[in-house]
């Protein structure tokens, strides 16, 4: 699903104009990625955290010159979702009939 797709569907169930979903949207993506960038983690109760994980420093192998680089420590931006969005998805009937079978 993209992110045009999530947008109307919010309007559909919702009946608020688009052009305003769409802002509060980008604004919610907005708050995010500034907050995150100045350390700070999102929590959602019910949904999950947006958290800055913590790699750190270690040695790679460049394989076309045979070299290694160190990688200094580093934040990436992840995911965690919450026990209960964890619960619902592995309940769900679609996501089951999307599974391969043994």
């Amino acid at each position: 699903m993209t992110k045009a797709e999530v947008i109307t569907k919010i309007s559909e169930k919702t009946g608020i104009q688009k052009d305003d979903v769409t802002q509060t949207v980008e604004a919610f993506f907005k708050v995010v990625k500034d907050s995150m960038a100045e350390g700070e983690n999102i929590y959602v109760r019910g949904f999950g955290s947006f958290i800055n994980k913590k790699r750190a420093k270690k040695i790679a192998r460049n394989i076309s010159k045979n070299t290694a680089i160190v990688i200094d420590e580093h934040y990436v931006p992840a995911f965690k979702p919450s026990k209960s969005f964890i619960e619902k998805i592995k309940n769900s009937q679609s996501v089951k009939e999307l599974a391969p079978q043994d």
